[in-house]
Formats: C-alpha cells, structure tokens, sequence
C-alpha cells in the first residue's frame, strides 16, 4: 500500500485514517502483482497444502446452486473451485489487471460458464448489491486486510448483502502465524525500522509503523477478528490456520508429497491440525465463515 501518510505516525506511534490514495495504493500493488497470485499457492508445497485447506473450508459451506460474490477474487484460483461447487459467480477485484488475469485464466475452462460477469469492487464499498442478494460471499486472499480502520464497516457490508441463512467466507493475514513463519524477516524488519516500529507491529498487526515500506496491511490475531465479526453483526461459524505443520520443513514435504498415500494422509491430518482452536493462529492466513448473528 505503500508509505503514504505513514512517516509521522510510525515516530509517534499513532496513524492517519485510511484514504482514498491509500486505496489506490493497493489497486496498484495488487495490479504490478499480475500473474505472481496466479501462482503464489501452487509454486511450493507449503502453498499447494494451504491451497488445499482453502478449498476444503470453501467446500464446506457453498452448496450447488449457490449464488456467490467472489471479493478479491484475482486471477481465479477459487473462482474455479466455486464453479466446482456448483455456484453461479460475480467476480470482483479491487485491480483491473487481476481481473484481465481472470478472464484470461478461467475464460479459456469449463468454468467460465458459471461466471455471471466481472467488476471493479473495494470491499469497503458494496454499497451497489442489494440487501441478501447473495447465497454467500467469499473474500479469500485477504482483502479485509487492506481495510484497516474500514473492516468492520466492511465486513457489515458483506454480510447486509448475504441471505439469511448465507455465509461469509474469507480469509485474513495471521500476525502470529507469520511472526513465526518469517521470523527471519522480522528480525531484519527490526534492524532496518527500528524495534520501537517493529513491537507496535507486534502490538497491532498494522504494516503501516513500518514508514516506508512497499506493502502494508492489516494482520490479526483469530480473537480480535472474532471481535470484529461479532460487532459487525454477525457470528463466526468456524475458523482455521491456513497451515500449521506444511510450514516445516520444504524438505520432508517434498518427501511426503511424492509419496502419493502418505500425501493423503498426511492432508488429512493437516486440514484437522488447522480448525483446532489452538491452531488458528498458526498460519500465514486466518480462514473464517460467519453468519449473521
């Protein structure tokens, strides 16, 4: 999202209301990303797991025939996945380029037949559907990461245009999950902002301490976004770390993963390990459904 507004409020600890610039910045990142998202969940064998507990989280709560708002829906992963399902979808993303990258990936499949049409949308701004028009809204990807002081507005928002009955499902990036996954990182984040930066980071999850830097966002810890969920108006039905043991060793996974049985099992296990509710601040995401309350 960039540095935009950020220098001052990182020295003093405070920050500025998310602006309209700040969204532009993150239609731009998001847009010079291109077909990096494409490939971001299947390039290693830690994101072909995570891609495989997204899908059987999704599975669980889109029934066939559902009518479904994708937020945030890039080049089509999980557009595919709910044309699977058996979902009728609208396709949205805040960046045109993304959603050139979807037509271009899913116009040329079976899946595009399910596709009822693509728009530009902010996930802070759904103003334009109508109250329950959707059977459900799924916003993977962690768009509701970039809404900073706007997310509970935005998660009412999603939830005004579900159906009674509906499902919200998403996903948003893990402060402790990626604390311990990029614990490297970190310390350099340290070193280059300052530990005073790096702790209020710790503190709030808010990129947006580090002055400067290229990407910001919001990350959470499972507990304060069941807050937000709550206080939108809804109720959290379920929630899970993206991964837990795949963010071990690249090594044994490639092992593991070649061996087609023990593969198996070993999903099997992963996707449990995942909705315990200990674990679900262990991955780099927090996936959630919620309904209203």
């Amino acid at each position: 999202m960039g540095a935009t507004g950020t220098a001052a409020g990182a020295r003093s600890g405070t920050l500025p209301v998310m602006t309209a610039e700040d969204r532009e910045a993150t239609r731009a990142y998001y847009d010079e990303f291109g077909d990096a998202e494409w490939n971001r969940l299947v390039g290693d064998v830690a994101g072909r797991v995570s891609l495989e507990v997204h899908r059987r989280f999704l599975a669980r709560f889109v029934q066939p025939g559902a009518r479904v708002l994708e937020v945030g829906a890039g080049p089509g992963r999980f557009t595919t996945e709910l044309a699977a399902l058996g979902a009728t979808v609208v396709v949205t993303d805040i960046s045109p380029v993304q959603l050139g990258l979807n037509e271009r990936y899913v116009g040329s499949t079976e899946a595009e037949a399910a596709v009822e049409r693509r728009e530009l949308l902010d996930v802070c701004d759904v103003s334009r559907f109508a109250e329950g028009e959707f059977d459900a809204v799924l916003a993977y990807g962690g768009p509701l990461s970039y809404a900073f002081e706007e997310t509970e507005a935005a998660l009412r928002g999603l939830l005004r245009i579900t159906a009674r009955g509906g499902v919200v499902v998403g996903s948003v990036m893990s402060m402790l999950g990626t604390w311990r996954y990029q614990l490297p990182g970190v310390v350099k984040v340290a070193a280059a902002f300052g530990e005073e930066a790096n702790d209020r980071v710790l503190a709030t999850g808010d990129l947006r301490h580090l002055a400067g830097s290229a990407h910001v966002c919001q990350m959470f810890r499972a507990g304060g976004f069941a807050d937000l969920v709550s206080a939108a108006g809804g109720r959290t039905l379920a929630m899970s770390a993206s991964n837990w043991a795949s963010l071990g060793d690249p090594d044994v996974l490639a092992d593991l993963e070649a061996d087609p049985d023990r593969w198996t099992r070993f999903l099997e296990h992963e996707v449990a390990a995942c909705a315990e509710p200990g674990a679900a601040d262990g991955g780099t995401h927090i996936l959630f459904a919620a309904e209203h309350a």
